[in-house]
């Protein structure tokens, strides 16, 4: 594997990982919430805010495998540009190999 395949894995890994976290931490968030704590206004306050503070927490996490998957498919598409670059080159090489070839042997390079 080239470093340009380990980097968009690495970065895949990575945002599957804060997912897997946001999420472990929503459902710690939901099971606290249904235990029947909220007695008050302000405990239901608190609780809104922890609720709120979970939702941006999930959406985070969405964003951060969305990025990773960003910079996956960047990755690859620099693997393969790089590819495309090497076969133009021996491709090119080949010609002018088949040019100076058919010039050798006396005929007329197109």
């Amino acid at each position: 594997m080239d470093a340009a395949t380990l980097g968009a894995v690495g970065s895949m890994v990575v945002g599957l990982a804060a997912a897997a976290a946001a999420l472990i931490g929503h459902r710690g968030a939901n099971s606290a919430s249904q235990s029947g704590v909220v007695i008050t206004g302000s405990l239901g306050l608190v609780n809104e805010l922890q609720e709120e503070r979970n939702g941006l927490q999930v959406k985070l996490a969405e964003k951060e495998r969305l990025l990773a998957a960003a910079y996956a498919e960047l990755a690859s598409e620099r693997a393969d540009k790089a590819q495309l670059h090497e076969r133009i080159t021996e491709l090119t090489a080949e010609k002018t190999r088949l040019r100076e070839r058919i010039a050798e042997l006396g005929g007329q390079p197109t």
